[in-house]
């Protein structure tokens, strides 16, 4: 296709692939001989021309001199690191060979194709997925992100869509709960701003830690981490004592019973503040501004969500907007994602349009127990021998970090992954495929923070031997002798038969018009004419039993439920890895700008803890708990309460002093009704010194 309607200025259309909510539209410079050069933000309406400063620098990582660009074989022991340049058919050859043989031992099920978010491209992230539908391997139920907060989401409102975010403009208060957004949605700060200064909006900030977004807010509410719930339940028992719950809508548009407003009636500020550690005077001022601003507008982020009481707190928390009618007012609602409202048919995209044998469904937050052979893991099936890893790291980003790396360091365990970059994964792997970057192959794109679908196509030629996802496994299809229409389709034609089968414009006209608002009337993005349940009614009483299996210890009605890892004098402190700004998960910290700016791990103290466990800022301490133990550096930090840890972001294993990752630290017990990692619900110890 001709790349000439995106030209402007000698720039070209794009769109960031990253996991990110913004999922910003760019424009790419390309130089002349071929590299991608400087980034910009595009004009799109919600991008509106700002983007994150690791995407600014995105050159630096596309054209750097470790990036990988030919198939490797390993040669040494596993994890030496020691690998040979092969040819991509012998690579494709000896990658079938090995699955073949994992499969006449163990059947198909002994595959498991292991892949995740590293790219939010459609069409590249459903190939692999793709694959194991039609060859009957192992699926995996995708628990690191998002399974919590959606069941708790789905609970209340019924569907996965909220308020424009653009509709903050006219917003008086912004209430960010559980985010980070000037880390990790720069875009949701360009539009606060805008309302801040030109209405003189409010940004209410909850999050256990001050983060840059807090330091920036009106009023922050730092409570320990897994208590939003609680927190959540106290605001509207001041809504209702002081009349300030819209009776009118909570009537014409709710389940609100006397049953939920006796319950409410006992979660009183006082008892909330024992559970939060939020003073009451805190919690009722919040609870009155909230309650008196009509146009409020409620970001509901990810982080409070990673807790085993996530879905719980969630739901808690959603029921805000509908307590107060916040949902009829423009600038007021609240937003968690968007995914159903681009109405994209994915079935055969994902190989889904004929026959397919059922299979087990792999936790992937449990790599570690299903590659120790753990039979609840497992599921019942066979052990797993054989695995494709692609669009994710999980010997960094995986639960129980330890346990991962012993699984993926089997001698019987065949390992390929298609990387950018020789991660901690690929490391640890058998055979390793270069990987194209987003500016080199075509895609399609939705988002969960704003209303624009979004298509891109390759305008760079992939340095030396990089392959597409989609390119990677149509040839492993082949090999395999697995057949689907798909596999002989290049990108564009697959992103033209997605949109058209879902009654959408084709890929060139998608190009042409740079993008598709698929933002709702006003009516319906605010629920107006009915929530997403059957009887249109949001749900202060949800039905768990429709969300997951292990509904049994959910909440009636909205509360704390008290499911967490709990703090105990052995393990006092609780930890938050939380995101940082300079990475996102593990992606950006191979690129050197990315990495001096954030220095080297670190854990966030409180100068009283620090003092009680004899540290002093800069030195090196040691944390750990029953799952093993990391040593790094100290910083005393006020802005957080005496027992939480916080820190920042995926830095590689290799950056930590012993070389363990701090996901070391976080179980791998899923949390309810419908499993989720838990990464936010860590109790640990602390010494000085770093001794054990």
């Amino acid at each position: 296709m001709n790349d000439r309607p995106n030209r402007k200025n000698n720039f070209v259309a794009s769109v960031c692939p990253h996991d990110c909510p913004s999922v910003c539209a760019l424009k790419l410079e390309i130089t002349e001989d071929g590299r991608l050069g400087k980034v910009r933000g595009g004009e799109q309406p919600y991008t509106d021309g700002v983007i994150c400063a690791k995407v600014a620098r995105y050159a630096e990582r596309a054209n750097h001199p470790e990036r990988l660009l030919r198939p490797l074989r390993r040669i040494g022991p596993k994890g030496s690191g020691r690998f040979e340049p092969i040819a991509w058919s012998d690579a494709i050859d000896l990658v079938a060979e090995r699955l073949l043989q994992a499969i006449d031992q163990s059947g198909p099920e002994t595959v498991w194709p292991y892949h995740y978010a590293g790219t939010m491209g459609l069409v590249q992230r459903a190939a692999l997925r793709r694959l194991g539908h039609l060859a009957g391997w192992s699926r995996q139920h995708e628990t690191f992100c998002v399974a919590l907060a959606d069941a708790g989401w789905q609970a209340g409102v019924g569907i996965k869509r909220g308020v424009d975010a653009r509709e903050i403009v006219d917003s008086d208060i912004v209430v960010v709960w559980g985010g980070n957004p000037v880390h990790t949605q720069v875009n949701f700060m360009h539009w606060t701003q805008k309302a801040r200064k030109e209405r003189g909006a409010k940004l209410v900030v909850v999050d256990p830690y001050r983060t840059p977004t807090a330091e920036k807010a009106d009023v922050h509410l730092m409570l320990k981490p897994g208590t939003d719930g609680a927190l959540a339940c106290a605001v509207m028992h001041v809504l209702l004592a002081e009349g300030l719950a819209d009776r009118t809508f909570l009537a014409r548009h709710t389940d609100f019973s006397p049953s939920v407003e006796r319950h409410l009636a006992n979660r009183t500020p006082a008892w909330a503040a024992d559970i939060t550690g939020l003073p009451v005077d805190e919690i009722v001022a919040f609870a009155r501004l909230y309650g008196a601003t009509q146009r409020s507008f409620l970001r509901v982020g990810y982080g409070f969500t990673r807790q085993r009481n996530g879905a719980a707190a969630m739901h808690a928390v959603s029921c805000l907007p509908a307590m107060t009618g916040a949902w009829q007012a423009q600038g007021g609602g609240a937003l968690y994602g968007h995914s159903a409202l681009y109405g994209l048919d994915r079935t055969f995209l994902n190989g889904l349009d004929g026959p397919v044998a059922p299979t087990r469904q792999l936790d992937m937050a449990k790599l570690g127990a299903v590659l120790a052979g753990d039979e609840r893991a497992l599921r019942g099936g066979p052990p797993v021998t054989a695995m494709l890893i692609q669009n994710t790291n999980p010997a960094v980003v995986a639960p129980e970090s330890l346990a991962v790396r012993h699984g993926l360091l089997r001698d019987d365990l065949f390992v390929c992954v298609h990387e950018q970059f020789m991660t901690d994964t690929a490391r640890l792997a058998d055979v390793v495929l270069p990987a194209t970057m987003f500016h080199e192959h075509d895609d399609l794109y939705m988002a969960s923070g704003h209303t624009f679908l979004q298509a891109a196509k390759a305008v760079a030629v992939a340095p030396g031997e990089c392959r597409s996802n989609h390119d990677f496994v149509s040839l492993l299809a082949a090999r395999l002798g697995i057949a689907h229409p798909a596999f002989a389709m290049d990108a564009a034609s697959l992103i033209d038969r997605v949109l058209r089968d879902s009654g959408k414009p084709g890929f060139d006209d998608l190009l042409r018009q740079r993008w598709l608002d698929c933002a709702l009337p006003f009516g319906q993005a605010h629920f107006l004419d009915g929530f997403g349940h059957p009887d249109g009614r949001f749900r202060f009483a949800p039905d768990w039993s429709a969300i997951g299996p292990d509904h049994e210890v959910m909440p009636p009605l909205p509360d704390h439920l008290e499911v967490l890892e709990q703090s105990s004098p052995e393990v006092p402190f609780r930890l938050v890895p939380a995101p940082a700004r300079h990475f996102l998960n593990s992606t950006f910290t191979e690129t050197e700008s990315s990495r001096s700016a954030g220095e080297r791990p670190t854990v966030l103290i409180h100068p009283d803890a620090a003092r009680a466990s004899g540290v002093a800022d800069g030195d090196l301490v040691r944390l750990g708990n029953r799952r093993g133990s990391v040593r790094l550096h100290a910083r005393l930090f006020d802005g957080v309460q005496p027992a939480t840890l916080v820190v920042e972001s995926q830095w590689p294993n290799t950056s930590f002093v012993d070389g363990i990752g701090i996901n070391t630290l976080v179980g791998a017990e899923p949390g309810f009704p419908n499993g989720g990692a838990a990464y936010h619900d860590t109790a640990v110890w602390m010494t000085a010194g770093g001794a054990n």
